[in-house]
């Protein structure tokens, strides 16, 4: 059986600065409105990165349950893009150094892929480990996407915290990295983005400021926004134009409305989510005709994408 050290190798020409804070966003689970995978595709495209350390997907990802992208020409195959699981140096807008681990979230071995990167962490003397996922909550899209903060930053939990619930939840890797972190006594923080559960299964910019402006807070780094804050205002404006013209919409995300307005006055510890009763709202309707305009809109790319 591999051992951690057999799951990656590292890049020893790079040179990397002692003390640099870790961020993590690993796709697979629970990507509720694209947050980390808009986040990783961001900040590798805008940012400046260089690999120093790659997990060997052979070993930790199962092809048949997530099948990578190749591409076909009329007659011949052109692009075969195979799935990655990085650890990069980055520098942010000010040129501030950090790491950064991003890609796929392995399917076999957590817990010796933990140590693997705990063993980085070591050897890198990593100041600080920030990491976030995002999952579907019944929230409206007209107000701040709230955060629920774990690990042993309490500043952040206390600041920034919305939702803290004695609850069990399936679990992803970086959960798992972020336990043995806190084991040890190491900085570690994680952000779990409450992201409008009728817009889950799209691409919703607005998840994936939230998630930059968590990592800022966290780390005290600067990340570029402008494009994703132009996207949140086309994104947001279109869905506003479908509620203007249905009434019945309008109305249930009006309910959501009121439900969070109460809950963050109220500011007692139960759900964000339920009326004062503790039911769930429903929100089928919301879903369904949100989707009807979502998927208007996809198709509407498509055909701007094409000319």
């Amino acid at each position: 059986m591999p051992t951690p050290d057999d799951l990656y190798e590292v890049h020893p020409e790079i040179d990397v600065p002692a003390g640099l804070h870790l961020v993590a966003g690993l796709t697979g689970f629970s990507d509720a409105g694209g947050a980390v995978g808009q986040l990783n595709d961001h900040l590798n495209e805008m940012l400046d990165t260089t690999v120093v350390a790659e997990f060997d997907a052979d070993i930790l990802l199962d092809y048949r349950a997530r099948r990578p992208i190749i591409s076909f020409d009329q007659d011949h195959l052109t692009e075969y893009r195979p799935p990655r699981l990085t650890l990069s140096l980055a520098r942010d807008e000010l040129g501030s150094p950090f790491l950064l681990l991003t890609g796929f979230e392995p399917d076999f071995l957590w817990g010796r892929f933990v140590a693997a990167v705990l063993d980085l962490v070591e050897r890198f003397q990593v100041s600080d480990t920030t990491w976030v996922h995002s999952i579907p909550m019944p929230v409206p899209h007209t107000r701040p996407i709230g955060v629920t903060v774990s690990g042993n930053r309490f500043d952040l939990i206390e600041s920034l915290s919305v939702w803290r619930p004695h609850t069990q939840v399936p679990s992803n890797v970086l959960h798992l990295l972020e336990y043995r972190l806190y084991e040890r006594g190491d900085s570690v923080a994680g952000f779990v983005l409450l992201v409008p559960h009728y817009l889950a299964d799209t691409e919703f910019p607005s998840a994936a400021i939230a998630s930059i402006e968590s990592l800022s807070a966290a780390t005290g780094l600067i990340f570029p926004t402008d494009r994703l804050r132009e996207e949140g205002r086309d994104f947001i404006g279109k869905i506003d134009e479908q509620l203007g013209t249905n009434h019945e919409l309008g109305k249930l995300v009006s309910t959501l409305e009121e439900r969070y307005d109460a809950y963050m006055a109220d500011n007692t510890p139960r759900s964000p989510l339920t009326d004062i009763d503790g039911e769930l709202p429903s929100a089928d309707e919301i879903a369904a005709e949100l989707e009807k305009f979502l998927a208007s809109r996809r198709h509407g790319d498509d055909d701007r994408s094409s000319t």
